[in-house]
């Protein structure tokens, strides 16, 4: 990771349209945006020309390539393929080069889990061609039942396409009980995008963490862009900031700066500890 890429995620801007959050991450510095809301609202594959042509007009004005498309698939949902490759439609029309899909249930143990695996890695199978002929990769995220990134590199095993990889949320496999080097153990060569986020346990509320800013929590954020950096991880690293779901936190003109600013001291110093090394 030499030349490490920040983007932040429009999960920041609840309140805001599109052209309102790239124009403000722009100016604090961000390279890149995550697009997971589109003024304030998640993404439908199926909007209309019109507004497809809008964003990419929005984003080739504020000079943000868009570095994912967030959908809110479910692999071990109902039918999910139709709507995979529509959003891959999507994400090469606005020339991003991810679709991040979610893993699903699954259950805990025995054949009822390896058959919803395996049905989860032919949703992926039969989006393959589409992705290599889009230029479009898929990333499962670690996140649901796939919190845990053994069980994201499961399923990975089942499907031999670079077309598919990981989606590295630092939070979720913390809360799995893995360390970043198990994460970076069990995905590293697949890992397609980086999201960082921080938080700290909390009793008092519904999943017993709370969303903080970076470097206040426990979540090892920094050990997960030394691995990527010692790994020579080329994609982005993008600052999940979930103002949408959590209004309780900080707001992003707050938290986007300040992410922004202990990434770069942090990246900073694993790159002057690898130069000395």
């Amino acid at each position: 990771m030499t030349s490490p890429r920040l983007a932040f995620s429009t999960l920041a801007f609840p309140d805001a349209d599109l052209a309102t959050a790239v124009s403000l991450g722009r100016s604090w510095g961000y390279d890149g945006v995550e697009l997971r809301l589109i003024d304030g609202e998640l993404i439908d594959p199926g909007m209309g020309s019109g507004d497809r042509a809008r964003v990419k007009r929005t984003l080739a004005a504020a000079g943000l390539p868009a570095v994912a498309v967030d959908s809110s698939i479910q692999l071990t949902g109902e039918e999910p393929g139709t709507e995979l490759r529509r959003f891959l439609e999507l994400a090469s029309e606005w020339e991003a080069p991810l679709v991040r899909v979610f893993g699903g249930p699954l259950p805990g143990d025995g054949p009822g889990r390896r058959a919803r695996l395996a049905a989860a890695a032919q949703v992926l199978e039969a989006a393959v061609p589409v992705a290599e002929r889009l230029g479009v990769a898929i990333g499962v995220e670690t996140h649901d039942a796939f919190c845990a990134s053994a069980t994201v590199a499961e399923l990975l095993a089942l499907v031999d396409s670079a077309a598919v990889g990981a989606v590295w949320d630092s939070h979720h496999p913390h809360r799995a009980g893995e360390r970043a080097a198990d994460v970076w153990a069990n995905l590293g060569p697949r890992i397609l995008l980086a999201q960082v986020k921080d938080a700290r346990r909390d009793a008092e509320r519904a999943d017993g963490w709370q969303l903080v800013l970076l470097g206040e929590g426990e979540v090892p954020v920094r050990d997960m862009l030394g691995l990527l950096a010692a790994g020579s991880y080329h994609g982005w690293v993008s600052v999940e900031w979930e103002k949408r779901w959590h209004p309780e936190i900080a707001e992003p003109e707050t938290a986007l700066p300040q992410h922004l600013a202990v990434l770069g001291t942090w990246l900073g110093e694993i790159t002057e500890a690898r130069d000395r090394a």
